[in-house]
C-alpha cells in the first residue's frame, strides 16, 4: 500500500542523491525497486527523464556535460570544449562542441547549447579517452593530440585567439606526445599543417 510506495520513492531519491542527482533504471532494478516508481516520481515532478534509462532529480545540481553525453552514446566532447578541459583555453564554453558520427540525428541535434561536428565512423574513436567532468562524473572526450588535430582541421571556424593560445600552450606542455600527434595528423592528412604550426613554436 501507500507506506510501501513512500519507502520506495524515498529509496529512489536516496540512490539519486548518492550519484550526483542521477539515477538509472538499472540501479533501481538492482535495488529491487519496481521501475514504476520512476514513472510516479516523474508525474510528481520530482524526477526528469534525460534519455532511455537515465533520470535526474528535479532541482538537483546538474552536470550539463554528463547530461549531454547521456543523450547519445556516440557523443564525444571535442574542439574548444576539450581545450577547456585540458586548460588550453581559459574561456568557459558558451556551448558544447560535440563530435558525432556522420548521419547522427538524435536529440543533441535539436539542442541549442550544442554544436555538432560530424566525422566518418572510422575517425570517431580515434584518440577517445575518459576524464572527470568539472562535477566529477565520467565523460568521453578526445585526448590532447586528437584535439589539436581537430582545431587545426577546423581552424577557419575557430576563434583566432582561442586557436593561437591553444597551440602555444600545447607546445609548452611536458606531457605532449608529438609522435601520437603526427600519427593522427597522417590519418587526417594534415601533416604539413601540423609541422608548420609546431615548427613556428619549437
Amino acid at each position: 500500500g501507500w507506506v510501501k510506495f513512500m519507502i520506495n520513492s524515498d529509496k529512489v531519491i536516496k540512490i539519486a542523491n548518492g550519484n550526483n542527482g542521477y539515477v538509472t533504471t538499472k540501479m533501481i532494478k538492482e535495488s529491487g525497486i519496481p521501475t514504476i516508481e520512476l514513472t510516479r516520481l516523474i508525474k510528481q515532478n520530482k524526477l526528469e527523464r534525460i534519455s532511455r534509462g537515465y533520470y535526474v532529480l528535479k532541482g538537483s545540481f546538474n552536470d550539463e556535460y554528463y547530461r549531454c553525453q547521456l543523450k547519445s552514446k556516440n557523443a564525444i566532447f571535442s574542439h574548444a570544449t576539450a581545450l577547456y578541459f585540458y586548460d588550453l583555453s581559459d574561456r568557459t564554453p558558451l556551448y558544447f562542441d560535440i563530435t558525432v558520427p556522420n548521419g547522427y540525428n538524435g536529440s543533441l541535434s535539436k539542442d541549442k547549447n550544442v554544436v555538432l561536428h560530424y566525422v566518418k565512423k572510422e575517425y570517431l574513436n580515434l584518440g577517445l579517452t575518459m576524464i572527470k567532468s568539472p562535477f566529477g562524473m565520467n565523460i568521453k572526450v578526445y585526448d590532447l593530440e586528437r584535439t589539436i588535430c581537430d582545431i587545426v582541421r577546423y581552424r577557419e571556424y575557430m576563434d583566432r585567439e582561442i586557436f593561437t593560445k591553444a597551440i602555444k600552450q600545447y607546445s609548452k606542455l611536458k606531457e605532449k606526445d608529438l609522435n601520437k600527434l603526427m600519427k593522427y595528423a597522417k590519418k587526417f592528412k594534415i601533416e604539413k599543417k601540423i609541422i608548420e604550426y609546431m615548427e613556428v613554436l619549437l
